[in-house]
């Protein structure tokens, strides 16, 4: 029988132990518990890798825990612009949004634009109005609306600086955590897919967009070589190209996965001062979740009864 797995993300960053509570610990690995589950039963059953990213970044754009969806961070005008891509494997084809608001599950309106327009990549006012059209779920600000994330914009303010999203709200380095989810699977029919969510930086100005929504740089998906679903400082992941670099090295050196994306996560990135980590799964199923960081929320479930889900190194 064909393997076949799935791996999510809800984060990598300086995540600190200290202030890493117990209770808090456990909702977070059960959130990540849930949405692997929920796309692993998918591939159980025989559904498309698609499928299965999409269902489980669902599950964290719908918690409030992760900056995606429901818990996306305040941008300098103190609106939720939120950004997210699919791909899958088979034919590569990709569907992408940047800066959209009130869409309750950006992946859902990414995964629309890959299977009901002609286009790869949406934004802004325009990609509400195609969300609109599709009939997907519409929601208010105050959906949106965390008071941790609140006064996390509100410091931001009153510093004016541009902030990664913090786990803990403190405003050094130590605390930074980088919020994008994300799923890649492989589904019995041998096909790759990679999903990919994010509320993007707290305070951003000017229209920011960060690599989770661009093909090749925060997601991406190749039946020949792997999926790969990113998380970091975006500028840094942008400029590596890292998602497609992974397929590259794969298909023209001949790495492996883990080969490839330890090159990449420890050895090109921090040259660059790049931070963060990606998860990966190639056509043989197996599954790499490397990052640079002191912690990334991460987890996976594969058909050789391997499952695993944690936070720190």
């Amino acid at each position: 029988m064909r393997n076949y797995g799935i791996a999510i993300h809800g984060g990598a960053g300086t995540v600190s132990k200290v202030k890493m509570t117990k209770w808090k610990a456990e909702a977070y690995k059960q959130a990540l518990k849930r949405a692997y589950t929920v796309g692993y039963l998918t591939l159980h059953k025989g559904g498309s890798a698609l499928d299965a990213v999409t269902e489980a970044v669902i599950i964290l754009e719908n918690s409030y825990l992760f900056n995606a969806g429901k818990g996306s961070v305040f941008t300098h005008t103190g609106k939720h612009e939120m950004d997210a891509a699919v791909m899958e494997g088979k034919k590569l084809k990709a569907g992408a949004v940047a800066g959209v608001q009130s869409v309750k599950n950006p992946v859902l309106l990414a995964k629309a634009i890959m299977k009901k327009s002609k286009h790869v990549l949406l934004s802004g006012e325009q990609a509400l109005t195609f969300a609109k059209k599709h009939q997907l779920e519409i929601e208010d600000d105050a959906y949106f609306y965390d008071e941790f994330r609140y006064k996390q914009w509100q410091r931001a303010i009153a510093s004016d600086t541009v902030q990664l999203d913090h786990d803990e709200g403190g405003s050094t380095d130590q605390d930074k955590k980088f919020g994008t989810v994300g799923a890649v699977a492989l589904d019995k029919k041998g096909n790759l897919a990679a999903a990919t969510s994010t509320g993007g930086m707290v305070n951003k100005k000017f229209g920011r967009i960060g690599d989770s929504p661009i093909i090749g740089s925060g997601t991406y998906a190749n039946n020949e070589s792997c999926a790969i679903s990113c998380t970091g400082h975006g500028e840094f992941f942008l400029r590596a190209v890292v998602a497609h670099e992974v397929s590259a090295r794969m298909l023209y050196k001949g790495e492996t996965l883990q080969e490839a994306t330890q090159f990449i996560i420890h050895e090109a990135l921090p040259k660059m001062g790049g931070r963060g980590g990606l998860i990966g799964i190639d056509a043989a199923g197996n599954i790499v979740l490397p990052f640079n960081t002191k912690g990334m929320y991460r987890g996976f479930k594969s058909s050789d009864n391997r499952e695993f889900v944690d936070i720190f190194k």
